[in-house]
């Protein structure tokens, strides 16, 4: 028996503390908080955590202070674009979507993949049509807007116009920062990973993208072992940075297959992805994971990530800087 386990995060960038409000902080700690109380509650009533992740994600992507669902950052065309993965660590199924902008709760329709298809990952309009299909809430793409991402998406396109700009590249053009870390230099993904009772790992990821990015751009989130893993006889896994380093190290894969073949603990193969691998091709951002005997790693080579976890029997861990 395992004491179950649900660790998530909210993304990794530069500080802004120096300008930011109590209040603001105070808001996203809180939103961790409550998110973690709520999804371990799956685990605590001897749920799986493959439904777990699922609530995690889920309540993630409907906080507009992170970059998933509402509150996604918007693309070239001030459109949203929006991808997921989820991985059951016991059998290996997975399921994912990219280039989604009807879907309410993108890891959702992830894990309808999972579950009720041959496949393993569908994209724009196939994806969309396969969520109907599986009677998954749709809405307007507007949905997803709010004015503090418009407003971050404008400053882009007037600082840096035609490019897409990752999120830690993006220049403080603002007096004033709301949030704790830097909107204009963070890494917008969410995650979650946990153990149950029985031992079974799980993972989930979802995201937003980066402001600005060309239409149909993919990330890591949604690629299975660079974005998100989970193998019971390893560990669960999601990540949260610069997602082109993290699809070329195959991040979230690399950290299991650490442990799996050079014997490694979960913190020393985690730290090694995160503090050298990613580190030596200038990979930005972090993961969060959780091994088959609960242990859990929370490593990052940014300036903070928003991160937490909540073992069953102890009150929740919230971080957002080092």
């Amino acid at each position: 028996m395992v004491k179950p386990v649900l660790a998530i995060h909210g993304g990794a960038g530069a500080l802004s503390r120096a300008v930011m409000s109590s209040e603001a902080e105070r808001q996203y700690r809180a939103a961790l908080d409550g998110i973690l109380r709520a999804a371990h509650a799956v685990l605590a009533k001897g749920g799986g955590a493959l439904d777990c992740v699922a609530q995690a994600v889920c309540l993630l992507e409907d906080c507009p202070l992170f970059n998933a669902g509402k509150g996604a950052v918007f693309t070239s065309a001030g459109t949203h674009e929006l991808d997921a993965a989820i991985m059951d660590g016991a059998s290996l199924n997975s399921g994912a979507v990219a280039n989604v902008e009807h879907i309410k709760h993108p890891v959702l329709a992830a894990r309808a993949v999972l579950e009720h298809s041959n496949h393993v990952f569908f994209v724009s309009r196939g994806a969309e049509d396969f969520a109907l299909s599986q009677g998954l809430e749709m809405v307007e793409n507007h949905y997803f807007s709010t004015p503090q991402r418009r407003e971050q998406w404008l400053r882009v396109v007037n600082e840096f116009p035609g490019q897409a700009v990752l999120d830690h590249d993006a220049a403080r053009v603002q007096a004033q920062a709301e949030a704790p870390l830097d909107p204009d230099r963070k890494f917008g993904t969410v995650g979650a990973v946990a153990i149950d009772v029985r031992g079974n790992l799980a993972a989930a990821t979802s995201t937003g993208g980066v402001t600005n990015k060309q239409i149909g751009r993919v990330g890591d989130a949604p690629i299975i072992g660079a974005g998100c893993y989970a193998a019971n006889r390893t560990a669960a896994v999601s990540t949260t940075g610069t997602g082109e380093m993290f699809i070329r190290v195959v991040a979230a894969y690399d950290v299991a297959a650490l442990m799996d073949y050079a014997g490694l603990s979960l913190e020393q193969a985690a730290e090694k992805v995160v503090h050298e691998k990613l580190v030596a091709i200038q990979g930005q951002g972090g993961l969060i994971a959780v091994d088959g005997k609960g242990n859990v790693t929370m490593p990052f080579n940014t300036e903070g990530m928003y991160r937490g976890y909540l073992r069953q029997g102890e009150e929740p861990f919230v971080a957002i800087y080092r």
